[in-house]
């Protein structure tokens, strides 16, 4: 079996009229290649004629180059030439050669490039989408919708890319296939590879997460599809009659930003209506995220991008892509568990999960230990179950309590077990990991228990002088009432780059989703219909992608930030059992898990009003972060002068996320376009944060036709200072007979 297979992943000579005033070049003195990185370098756009063809371009940029270069085995240091996404490229150069272009007229910046993170069967039908009903049917299953995946590849033949029923892609579409012989078809219009400087290779997954996200977003419905015979089903992607277009930016080891870059660059010149990327770097300013800066020239095309958030939760401000072009998607469960508990010796039983579900394992008790004290040697807590934990401790045919965490994957501590020869193990939560549990196919007899459950095993061991356990395995099960809830790997806010601007955006399905695998998970053999089940921000991200295809298809004139409104405004605060979504200690979960909310695709599909935002207001937000007119530059890919500037708060966003002093009162304005019926009318509700005073003018809208626009005004005030938190959190919603148009609110009280 190949463990990585399994790993939760959180899982870029010069011409007459261009050239700059010293057109020399930079004069290197390095060895060919020796000290080199990986740069990437961001220019102005040259004055005079537009560069029309991709060789002018690349001429221009050559001229920032050293003159080194003109040999044929040095020429090969620039990597790539951008169009669409950035002005600029990225080139192998030294510390010096990079100093050096300093000095050349039409230089921005460089730095070197840093390397990313990589952040089904039933989440269809927990989301409400159901064939020829509903959004699936009036969005025609993202009909004619072009999704742009950039990941680790894809795999060509499987039955989730087949195109029964797909109709050929639109004309606009540009894109090429560099897969072999007739790979492509109507479904996988498109596959390319960027790794490395190198497009030639074949964009095939060899990792299993770009076959997995991608038939996520848009795979075609395959029946029976099953991981280990659990989970059993119709897998079917969000959008699955829309296209797919993979852009292999990833390989096993890692994303570079230059190819990142690179694979967003083709996307836009192909044509692609959504992109999805379920990776990221952490918290950044936007003028140093590549993905932010390729976003937002992709959201001025139209494209609407989606990416995860990150897998470094429960901790605060623990975001990644947090600019308010993206929409931002945490990972929630779905209301299925593949159960298997754990049975004490004093019959108490304590609900798990496992994927492996062997029929042969007895329910007759076994020896039970708790690997206590430390390899001095390793300097290794045995409790980790670690390599070198069981050195001194006989394990064998014994079932063993382990501890999550330490560094240490999960499938691992289980194989560790297995070879010390343990016969099972109980796997317990940490207590920043609480209740949040995941199904992953172990390697042997094994259950993950949350914290709560490991600390009654715990005490059990230490009151008993023989203590015994089992595992009892029962399969799928369906209809979990505490669902949606948020897991605890989901990255949360406040947001670093921006705390004017509330993220995560939404919630969606993130754990244990079956779909797509390139091999077999039980012998790591080829087969045409494999799928497996992982679990990661990485798998809700391709979930919110799919859902804004539907949208696209069913609303084509939507712009990005539309779309984004309808998706967040619907959202749900309350899971199936009717009370507030909860977090992995069990509690209500709070802004910043879950921004928005849920998301509900039939009530996005149909909002009411939407809160717009044109592609030029970023500019004067941006201004208002205090970002210099060179580094709005390097996102806008223009020359800007910041005349003009307004508060984070006061761009046009869904949410409200602002700041409030003591005896302070703050005014925003918001605008709502009206995108349902045209003679319709909305009251307010208002749900006040805790100590502060919530006035909004007027406090009902009235409109008389189709797309017409309303702006209203919101004034926060700080009551008396009787909370003793530094945020809370409230909610604006204006509501009509059919509908309602939620806007959360965060304020810090400083």
């Amino acid at each position: 079996m190949l463990n990585m297979a399994f790993i939760s992943v959180l899982l870029l000579t010069c011409i007459s009229n261009f050239c700059p005033s010293s057109a020399q070049g930079v004069e290197s003195s390095m060895p060919r290649n020796a000290g080199l990185e990986t740069y990437i370098v961001h220019v102005k756009s040259p004055n005079g004629p537009v560069l029309s063809e991709p060789e002018d371009l690349e001429s221009w940029y050559r001229s920032f180059m050293p003159t080194t270069i003109a040999s044929p085995s040095e020429r090969s240091r620039l990597i790539y030439s951008y169009r669409n996404v950035v002005t600029g490229f990225a080139a192998k150069l030294s510390p010096e050669e990079a100093k050096a272009m300093e000095k050349k007229d039409g230089f921005v910046f460089a730095r070197p490039q840093r390397v990313y993170a990589l952040h089904t069967t039933h989440s269809p039908n927990f989301l409400g989408l159901q064939q020829t009903m509903g959004v699936w049917g009036g969005s025609n299953y993202g009909k004619g919708v072009i999704i742009g995946v950039l990941d680790t590849g894809v795999t060509p033949g499987h039955p989730s890319f087949s195109d029964l029923g797909v109709p050929p892609p639109p004309a606009k579409w540009k894109g090429r296939c560099l897969l072999n012989g007739t790979a492509c078809n109507n479904k996988l219009i498109g596959a390319r590879s960027f790794l490395n400087g190198e497009t030639t290779p074949l964009p095939i997954d060899e990792e299993g997460h770009g076959t997995h996200t991608s038939s996520t977003a848009a795979g075609n419905m395959v029946k029976d599809a099953n991981v280990f015979g659990n989970a059993n089903g119709t897998a079917a992607g969000m959008a699955p009659l829309a296209h797919l277009a993979i852009y292999k930016v990833c390989s096993v080891e890692d994303c570079t930003e230059t190819d990142i870059l690179a694979g967003m660059d083709a996307a836009v010149e192909d044509g692609v209506d959504v992109l999805s990327l379920s990776l990221g770097i952490g918290p950044a300013a936007f003028f140093q995220d590549s993905i932010a800066i390729g976003a937002f020239g992709a959201m001025e095309k139209g494209i609407f991008v989606s990416c995860s958030a990150g897998n470094s939760g429960p901790f605060n401000a623990s975001l990644s892509n947090e600019a308010p072009w993206i929409l931002t998607v945490g990972a929630s469960t779905i209301d299925r568990i593949i159960k298997a508990t754990a049975m004490l010796g004093n019959k108490l039983q304590l609900e798990g999960e496992s994927l492996f579900q062997p029929k042969s394992f007895p329910s007759t008790l076994m020896p039970l230990v708790y690997p206590t004290g430390v390899n001095e040697d390793l300097n290794i807590t045995n409790s980790l179950c670690g390599i070198g934990s069981f050195k001194d401790i006989d394990i064998k045919g014994k079932v063993v309590l382990c501890e999550r965490g330490g560094g240490i994957g999960r499938i691992d501590k289980g194989q560790t077990v297995k070879d010390a020869g343990g016969a099972a193990m109980i796997m317990m939560n940490d207590i920043d990991s609480g209740e949040s549990t995941i199904a992953d196919p172990h390697v042997l007899p094994a259950t993950h228990v949350g914290f709560k459950g490991g600390s009654k095993i715990k005490a059990y061991i230490k009151s008993s002088k023989s203590p015994m356990a089992t595992i009892l395995f029962g399969g799928t099960v369906i209809g979990v009432k505490y669902a949606p809830e948020v897991t605890s790997f989901s990255s949360r806010g406040p947001s670093l780059a921006s705390p004017g601007i509330l993220k995560p955006d939404i919630i969606g399905p993130g754990v244990s989703i079956v779909a797509a695998w390139p091999f077999s998970v039980d012998n790591s053999t080829i087969t045409k219909s494999t799928f497996n089940m992982i679990s990661g921000t990485s798998m809700s991200c391709p979930h919110l992608s799919g859902i804004a295809a539907l949208l696209k298809s069913a609303h084509p004139s939507w712009s990005p930030a539309a779309i984004k409104s309808a998706i967040m405004t619907t959202a749900d605060l309350l899971n199936l059992n009717g009370t507030p979504i909860i977090d992995e200690k069990a509690l209500p979960a709070d802004i910043f898990a879950i921004g928005a909310g849920h998301v509900n695709p039939s009530r996005a599909n149909d909002p009411g009003l939407v809160y717009d935002i044109k592609p030029i207001d970023y500019l004067s937000y941006l201004c208002g972060l205090g970002y210099s007119d060179k580094q709005i530059g390097m996102i806008s890919r223009r020359v800007i002068k910041c005349s003009k500037s307004i508060p984070e708060a006061q761009l046009n966003y869904p949410s409200f996320s602002i700041s409030l002093m003591a005896s302070t009162v703050t005014t925003f304005t918001r605008t709502v376009t009206n995108v349902g019926e045209p003679n319709s009318s909305y009251d307010l509700e208002v749900s006040p944060p805790p100590g502060v005073a919530v006035t909004v003018k007027p406090n009902r809208l009235v409109f008389s036709k189709a797309n017409q626009q309303m702006t209203y005004q919101v004034t926060f005030s700080r009551l008396a200072p009787d909370v003793n938190t530094p945020y809370v959190q409230g909610s604006l919603k204006w509501y009509s007979s059919k509908r309602f148009v939620r806007s959360p609110i965060s304020v810090k009280l400083t």
